[in-house]
């Protein structure tokens, strides 16, 4: 044990630590910069006050070593009497200061005066087993929901590693304890510097450290009925993965590479989470009620939510259902009233890039529907946009522990820079790290590249679509089927046949002119948030109409366009990057021209042959296509004629093996049958 000495130090550490500036102790141990001490009062003063450290001058304070300001003797003549101090006085004095006591005081050695020798001695009594364990152990342990509690005893080594390795760090001069944001990265730094961490604190950074997305083995996973048989082994893996992170996770998959079919998948696994709340843009309700019921079994009808408010039917409907689907507009607190009442236990946000902006209503609404719930399983093929700040809303809904504030996450990835006027937010750095946490933690992505020994050479899907003039168009569906009971089977394969052809072409104009708005919505998305893309029609005017909305990134082909004109037409989609659309004819631009520059096309208007399908799909699937899988989507007004004439072609198609081998189908047979549904 070190000797006992006499201490001098500063006035001001003496008041911050509330010790004498003169005392003795010894010191239990040393580092480079600091010092432990144990000790106490002396009454070896040599001039100077023991309490202040301010040179004495008066004869009494001379006498008992404190000045008179510190002793309270400068002014009283009833304590200092005529001639000077008593002995009673003094003795009070004295046995102040040896009753002074403290215990491991961490002093930094640039506060200490002086250190000189001393006889007095301070006896050190042995630590308990307790104490012992105290000072050795290094804790750390959750006190609120993001809030982490750092204790050790002290020493500026691990200080120093506090204050640079743990974020958003604070000090608690009252308790006299570290606090920190809890952060995954802050919990493995505590490990890392050999902390004890607390069980939630364990079962956090556990989780945090599953496997990694890439390398989740897609055989563990068991999945019966339809939904098994369809997945493609990555998709498998996805599901697992979403698994292991509990159903909070983000699917950010290339677009195409079915994160629907995913999401369904893991609520498929888990039949017990119910009900579940699927947030939709209002363009995609349709398409997720349909491969709803395609996919799931032992289900409850979904349900599709409509208006601002819920009435009675609603409340009554959603009481008796499984999965129920609203899109991000209507999502009052009205709607969420009613959520919290049925008491959801889960919910999917398509398109989570669409909360990117913290301050937007759809945002607010969505992260109370979060409170709600403990699995959310979020979907988007671009969950960044721009930049890295875009994703944290996200991330903090998935993972509130993954990265503390918002301006910390801005500061490692975005390159927060302060402009004069406020903090910029909108650059980019780190990425790389950024990404090996996300994927490590709650982010599963694959491009269509990591997964083409999967995927088959198309991929065609249909997309659902409402109309917006229902009632005209159930008027006419109706005049057209009484039309039909009409006439004689065999005039109607000949003389009547021409009549019958405009009929149903008007049913075809109304469709499409109910459908345009929810598919210049669906355009609108997809350009906002995938690559080119290819548009078939079969009317001038729907492509007048798409020109109209999409004029500065868009090109058409048609009847109308020149055979020199054809050719600029095509070169400017597959070279200017400006240009992400391309409206054509599905006679005039279906064969002859090359369109590689995009990896998906889309359909809103159906020609009476799947050659004809098949020839404008190969427009952008061909030797020179720099995806080796693209997608199809077919966006088919729900309960319409549309339905009807989709079915045909399919089944025609199927009949010719799949794939046109050239020979053409006649336009007769599949009116034919087309009238043959609806008698």
């Amino acid at each position: 044990m070190e000797p006992t000495r006499r201490y001098t130090i500063k006035q001001t550490w003496a008041r911050d630590k509330g010790i004498p500036a003169v005392f003795i102790a010894v010191a239990i141990r040393t580092t480079e910069r600091a010092v432990l001490l144990t000790g106490g009062g002396t009454l070896d003063a040599r001039g100077n006050c023991m309490l202040c450290g301010r040179t004495l001058t008066h004869p009494v304070s001379l006498l008992t070593g404190i000045g008179p300001e510190c002793g309270q003797h400068y002014w009283d003549e009833k304590i200092l009497g005529p001639y000077g101090f008593t002995a009673e006085h003094t003795a009070r004095l004295k046995k102040m200061m040896l009753d002074i006591k403290f215990k491991n005081i961490w002093l930094p050695k640039s506060a200490i005066k002086a250190v000189t020798d001393t006889n007095e001695i301070v006896k050190i009594a042995e630590p308990t087993p307790k104490e012992k364990a105290a000072e050795q152990t290094k804790t750390a342990r959750q006190i609120t929901g993001n809030t982490i509690e750092i204790k050790f005893p002290f020493d500026f080594g691990t200080l120093a590693a506090i204050k640079t390795r743990i974020k958003s760090r604070r000090w608690n001069p009252d308790k006299k304890i570290w606090t920190a944001s809890l952060t995954v990265s802050n919990i493995q730094a505590l490990v890392d510097l050999g902390f004890e961490i607390g069980n939630r604190l364990k079962a956090i950074l556990e989780n945090a450290n599953k496997t990694a997305a890439g390398s989740v083995p897609a055989q563990k996973l068991k999945l019966n009925g339809k939904i098994g048989k369809a997945l493609f082994p990555y998709q498998k893996a996805g599901i697992e993965f979403a698994d292991q992170c509990n159903g909070n996770v983000l699917i950010a998959d290339e677009m195409g590479l079915g994160k629907t079919i995913q999401a369904l998948g893991w609520l498929e696994l888990h039949p017990e989470i119910r009900p579940a709340v699927i947030v939709v843009p209002a363009s995609l309700k349709l398409n997720w009620q349909k491969e709803i019921d395609m996919w799931m079994s032992k289900k409850k009808k979904s349900v599709i939510c409509s208006g601002r408010k819920p009435t009675k039917a609603d409340k009554k409907a959603l009481t008796k259902t499984d999965l129920i689907i609203i899109n991000y507009d209507i999502l009052s607190n009205e709607w969420l009233d009613e959520f919290k009442r049925i008491k959801i236990q889960a919910m999917i946000i398509d398109e989570v890039h669409m909360i990117k902006s913290p301050a937007a209503k759809r945002t607010k609404a969505v992260m109370k529907l979060k409170r709600m719930v403990n699995h959310t399983l979020a979907l988007s093929g671009t969950p960044i946009t721009n930049r890295p700040i875009e994703l944290f809303t996200t991330i903090k809904m998935l993972a509130p522990q993954l990265f503390g504030s918002k301006f910390e996450f801005a500061q490692e990835f975005c390159n927060a820079r302060h402009n004069g006027y406020g903090w910029d937010f909108s650059g980019a750095k780190n990425t790389e790290k950024l990404h090996k946490i996300l994927t490590e933690s709650i982010m599963i992505r694959r491009l269509k590249a990591d997964v083409l020994k999967d995927l088959p050479a198309k991929m065609r899907s249909v997309v659902p679509m409402e109309i917006t003039n229902r009632s005209v168009y159930i008027k006419a569906e109706s005049d057209f089927i009484s039309y039909l009971k009409k006439i004689d089977p065999e005039k109607a394969k000949s003389a009547e046949r021409a009549e019958t052809l405009v009929q149903i072409e008007g049913l075809k104009q109304l469709t499409i002119a109910g459908k345009i708005k929810a598919c210049k919505l669906w355009i609108k998305e997809h350009l906002e948030t995938n690559g080119k893309l290819v548009v078939f029609c079969t009317h001038k005017s729907t492509i007048n109409h798409l020109m109209a909305a999409f004029k500065d990134v868009a090109v058409k082909l048609d009847g109308s366009t020149s055979q020199t004109d054809r050719q600029v037409v095509v070169d400017k989609f597959q070279t200017d990057d400006s240009v992400r659309l391309f409206v054509g004819n599905i006679k005039a631009a279906g064969v002859g021209i090359t369109l590689t520059a995009a990896s998906s096309v889309a359909f809103l208007e159906f020609p009476w042959t799947p050659a004809e399908l098949d020839q404008s799909e190969d427009r952008i699937h061909r030797i020179g296509q720099e995806a080796d899988s693209v997608n199809i989507y077919y966006l088919i007004a729900d309960q319409t004629i549309e339905t009807e004439i989709a079915e045909l072609l399919d089944k025609k198609r199927k009949v010719i093996q799949s794939v046109l081998d050239g020979k053409e189908v006649e336009d007769e047979n599949l009116l034919t049958e087309l009238i043959n549904k609806y008698k």
